[in-house]
């Protein structure tokens, strides 16, 4: 029999793997809901009182992303108020989803990275992941790498989908 020869790690290809870049640390969602009337009713006085004896402690270093889970119009300041009272804890605080905090987290982070080890040649974006990375995350890098990479593909290297080559 013929040696088994693994080409994909003899070639040029690059692989990019954004979870080489996700930053570790617990994500917690704060729902606002609990704290309204009826989950739909901001009674200020209320409200105010349930976060002064609401423990923020508790998401010491915590990225935390702060949403309402019910349709409730909430004013302005409610979101603002709850960040006031997590921001001495938290190591990041976002108004949205789970999904808006790493979206968040990824723009921040892709844009310091030295991408100059990526010129000339073929990149693979890499497409599994085991942590939540989310598809705007892949839309930044994507860009990055457009002005540095000959060509980019999406997914593995047995099934890669071609997404962009220098002309």
């Amino acid at each position: 029999m013929d040696e088994i020869i693994n080409k994909v790690a003899n070639s040029s290809l690059q692989v990019f793997d954004l979870e080489d870049y996700y930053i570790p640390g617990i994500r917690t969602q704060i729902d606002l809901a609990p704290w309204l009337y009826e989950g739909f009713i901001l009674k200020e006085k209320d409200f105010r009182e349930a976060l002064k004896n609401h423990n923020w402690e508790q998401y010491q270093d915590h990225f935390v992303a702060i949403h309402c889970s019910t349709d409730a119009i909430l004013p302005a300041w409610a979101t603002i108020l709850v960040t006031v009272q997590i921001a001495p804890f938290a190591k990041k605080v976002v108004c949205g989803s789970l999904e808006d905090l790493e979206t968040t987290l990824y723009a921040e982070i892709l844009p310091t990275i030295d991408y100059s080890a990526y010129q000339d040649k073929p990149v693979i974006l890499k497409g599994c992941s085991k942590k939540a990375v989310p598809q705007s995350a892949y839309v930044l890098a994507v860009q990055k790498l457009q002005k540095y990479a000959k060509s980019v593909l999406f997914g593995e290297a047995c099934s890669a989908v071609p997404l962009y080559k220098r002309r």
